[in-house]
């Protein structure tokens, strides 16, 4: 159990984090026809004269339950267009009804992230033409962290995926912040309340659906990735990317894992945190 401490700087960071008002989006689209399957789109806040910019698709967490939508990271998204990114905020179905607290929707969740990255190319030469989709980095905070690395892993999914694609996508990379990357080890720490394993089905579906979900599994990809964790994370402790790192240093491939100290959960999406600025830092290095 975390000291009184850890808890409290803990609690403190969450509070900064959830205490940025909204930030509303200069455009919304729909990717299908219900109404959490829609993107909305945020322009660089750069001159008329500036060349197109890095598009950055942004997942957002909340352990795939419904009461956390894209809302709470709309902060993070208005400071990566202050920062000069184009960027796409994805909204998908999650589980339950508000309220509840039942962890994703099988197989909707991961069918609506497939959706929306297969929409995206059109919707954003529609909805944001200052973007250049050829330098697309995937991101994505938690549980979003999961659905990025696992979006960008589509090529590798079983033969009988619904959604495995026949090549990989075309990225300059993925920054997965405190991801759940890893769901054996995020069972054993119970992450989010056994949040992985509600995603999949409960007990009867987690060991037959891991190989269609877990990112661990679904190595390499040969996407450049590089992974942001914060060593005093609460919520989804070090051990699960340093789980993920091993398994694709295993699989031949090279992940980065940047470790940030006296950093809990949140402040990796918190505009007012340092650790902010490391994040966006390392979309810069994949995405210019």
């Amino acid at each position: 159990m975390p000291d009184d401490a850890a808890a409290a700087r803990a609690a403190a960071e969450e509070e900064s984090a959830f205490s940025h008002p909204p930030v509303d989006p200069d455009a919304t689209a729909a990717y299908g026809g219900h109404p959490d399957q829609v993107i909305d789109f945020y322009a660089p806040r750069t001159t008329a004269e500036s060349p197109p910019a890095p598009l950055v698709v942004v997942l957002h967490g909340g352990a795939w339950r419904a009461r956390y939508d894209r809302r709470h990271i709309t902060p993070f998204a208005d400071h990566l267009a202050r920062a000069g990114f184009a960027v796409a905020n994805v909204e998908y179905r999650r589980g339950g009804a508000p309220g509840t607290e039942t962890a994703g929707r099988w197989p909707d969740t991961l069918d609506d992230v497939s959706a929306a990255l297969d929409a995206l190319p059109a919707l954003v030469r529609e909805a944001l033409p200052q973007a250049d989709p050829r330098r697309t980095v995937l991101t994505g905070h938690s549980a979003g962290g999961h659905l990025a690395l696992w979006a960008a892993a589509r090529h590798v999914l079983p033969a009988d995926a619904p959604w495995r694609t026949s090549g990989p996508a075309s990225l300059r990379g993925v920054v997965a912040l405190a991801p759940i990357a890893d769901f054996e080890v995020a069972e054993k720490l119970n992450v989010c309340g056994n949040a992985a394993r509600q995603l999949l089905g409960g007990d009867d579906g987690f060991a037959a659906r891991r190989p269609y979900a877990d990112p661990a599994l679904l190595l390499p990809t040969g996407i450049a990735t590089t992974l942001v964790q914060g060593r005093a994370d609460l919520v989804v402790p070090q051990a699960v990317a340093e789980s993920y790192a091993d398994a694709a240093a295993k699989a031949g491939e090279m992940v980065g894992l940047t470790l940030l100290a006296d950093v809990g959960h949140f402040p990796l999406i918190d505009p007012a945190a340092d650790a902010c600025a490391v994040v966006t830092e390392e979309i810069a290095q994949l995405a210019w």
